[in-house]
């Protein structure tokens, strides 16, 4: 890679741009336009184009993304502790649906091997998940899950995992505030994530607020995976258990059951369609909105041309662009779901005394993003160019193809588990400063937004978007590789990295309501 100082400047009407240059730049750096630094600016982070004065707006993306403390002459660096942040967006008199993107032509041809399931759903992995009622059963079934890993899973070749779908919810909590639907049908609707294949396990203590009947109510399997066998419960607190290798050996047997029927399922090809993918980012930097993302965004459209489904989240993360996406939606009646979602978040952040500040993190702020409004421009960019065409509700199930904004926390390990019960089969992660994390119940791939982070950590990155930045790649070479190995990994020719290192986070469940 050339050495020599380098910036980008995302739009033409933008008054800062960013260093690219590993390690930044010392004072008297000189650019090849003859911008000259006034102080040592570090890689991600913005450096004046033009002299600013006081309270003059701050533009990056062609967006005002906060106003000059002071005087900030051509060359200084520009980070959150000389500017403000300007003021939220209302939510009234937004654009509802003034810029519909027209279809873009269809893409057709691809396909990957899945399992396809009862439902129409298809699972990109056959596995085999323990849910549980309550987080007072997690040892014991976390134990369970280690000997049926040992003792059970290598007689079943044709299944990929056992997973607890262990969290911390169930009893001590208000099972009936109005707020508690939202971990309630989160922990119902990954049972039934396409990857589990229809065969729901649970795992209940006995006393629990939860009750089995109470999560998977009647009617919740649908019909077409029904059996007698598909809903089966173990009770720790039922009499016949004396002991806790009893409890065990209870586990086990009902686990060989759903095995032996997991185990007959085979892969078969299925269009691209029959793709869902969650996307996200997390330990972003300066470089998100400029690699990764936007080459998260080129696939992102390239699904939506095949007739994949594709969510994107982080309430926070798209506050500031509200407008972008009211102005997006299909029809009147997603704005209106959009401003409804961001309405209730606005609530629930002023509840806990907070705002949309609260979301920026040292690490984002070390990596040049000054504030949630800079953050916001790189998230959305993930999203791709396509029309919204619809809206979930924290723990909502998708039900519909197209882009599809599902509302969740910015969270990374909230977003993921909400994003894995609204129904994905792959989820894609995008990080600046990195992070180690992973999902067990879907395949992850993980994007790196620099080169030097890609090198660093080459055994748990899977795409270097870096390569953007340094100019040996473009946006739509990234993102086609991005898309063709999305097709590898739902087919299980390839493992992501975290699934060869066998990394994953726990589920984290959003629970707004009160606990007891």
């Amino acid at each position: 890679m050339d050495q020599s100082p380098h910036y980008i400047q995302v739009h033409p009407n933008d008054n800062v741009a960013i260093v690219v240059n590993d390690g930044g730049l010392p004072e008297g750096a000189t650019f090849p336009d003859g911008l000259a630094l006034r102080e040592r600016i570090p890689q991600g982070h913005k450096v004046a184009l033009a002299d600013l004065a006081e309270n003059d707006a701050v533009i990056r993306y062609d967006v005002v993304i906060g106003y000059a403390l002071k005087d900030l002459p051509k060359g200084s660096w520009i980070n959150e502790h000389v500017i403000r942040m300007p003021e939220p967006p209302g939510l009234e008199d937004l654009p509802i649906a003034t810029r519909v993107p027209p279809d873009m032509p269809p893409l057709e041809g691809f396909t990957f091997e899945g399992y396809r399931n009862a439902d129409g759903t298809v699972g990109s992995r056959n596995i085999l998940a323990i849910t549980t009622t309550v987080q007072c059963v997690s040892g014991v079934v976390a134990h369970a899950v280690a000997r049926i890993k040992a003792e059970l899973l290598p007689r079943y070749p044709n299944v990929d995992d056992v997973v607890g779908l262990e969290h911390t919810y169930g009893c001590g909590v208000a099972i009936d505030a109005t707020d508690a639907m939202v971990p309630i049908r989160t922990v119902r609707n990954i049972s039934l994530n396409p990857n589990f294949g229809g065969e729901v396990m649970m795992v209940s203590l006995g006393c629990e607020k939860l009750q089995p009947e109470r999560l998977m109510p009647a009617g919740t399997i649908p019909i077409a995976m029904q059996d007698e066998a598909n809903g089966d419960v173990v009770v720790l607190q039922d009499n016949a258990h004396v002991g806790f290798q009893s409890m065990i050996d209870s586990i086990m047997r009902t686990a060989t059951r759903h095995l032996e029927r997991l185990n007959q399922r085979r892969r078969e090809t299925c269009p691209a369609s029959d793709l869902t993918i969650g996307v996200q980012c997390g330990g972003s930097d300066a470089f998100s909105g400029l690699t990764a993302n936007p080459a998260v965004g080129f696939a992102t459209d390239l699904l939506v041309r095949a007739g994949a489904t594709v969510m994107f989240s982080e309430v926070t993360e798209v506050r500031d662009g509200v407008d972008q996406l009211t102005s997006r939606a299909a029809n009147a009646e997603v704005a209106q779901a959009i401003i409804r979602e961001m309405q209730w978040y606005d609530s629930y952040l002023k509840r806990g005394g907070a705002d949309r500040s609260a979301n920026t993190t040292p690490g984002n702020k070390k990596g040049g993003l000054s504030n949630i409004v800079e953050k916001a421009m790189g998230s959305i960019i993930k999203s791709g160019n396509s029309a919204i065409s619809g809206v979930l509700s924290p723990g909502e199930k998708v039900k519909q193809k197209g882009l599809i904004f599902a509302a969740t926390p910015a969270s990374d390990f909230i977003c993921g588990t909400l994003q894995v019960a609204a129904g994905i089969n792959l989820h894609v992660f995008t990080t600046g400063r990195g992070t180690p994390y992973s999902l067990a119940e879907v395949p992850v791939i993980k994007m790196a937004t620099r080169s030097d982070l890609a090198r660093r950590w080459h055994d748990l990155m899977d795409i270097d978007a870096g390569r953007i930045a340094t100019g040996d790649a473009t946006i739509e070479d990234v993102g086609w590789e991005l898309f063709r190995l999305m097709l590898d990994v739902a087919s299980g020719r390839k493992q992501t990295c975290a699934e060869k290192l066998k990394l994953h986070n726990a589920l984290t469940l959003f629970n707004p309501a009160p606990v007891t």
